[in-house]
């Protein structure tokens, strides 16, 4: 249980802020000279941190394990597609420049 509670705090206070600020357009200076957009990596965080309260509430709440397995596997589906998102997000910008 330790574990998930500190999993569950690590990334509600690593990738929530910066998904968040990534996707509302709070880019850092330093990155807005990046060709690729910032707002689908801030959807992809997103998706990625989705799946850590999926995972950890269902499992704190002592849910069945019916329950549990739904939870996990809708994380990982949210997760593979922020994550494909991502990846498919500057091939996207590169294609509508030309």
């Amino acid at each position: 249980m330790t574990w998930h509670w500190t999993g569950l705090a690590f990334f509600s206070l690593t990738l929530l802020p910066a998904g968040l600020a990534l996707v509302t357009g709070r880019i850092p200076h330093r990155l807005r000279h990046r060709l690729a957009p910032m707002r689908p990596r801030g959807w992809a965080l997103l998706g990625l941190y989705s799946a850590a309260p999926l995972n950890t509430i269902p499992r704190l709440a002592e849910a069945p394990p019916a329950t549990i397995v739904v939870a996990t596997a809708a994380a990982a589906v949210l997760a593979a597609a922020g994550c494909t998102y991502a990846a498919l997000a500057p091939r996207r910008t590169r294609n509508a420049a030309r």
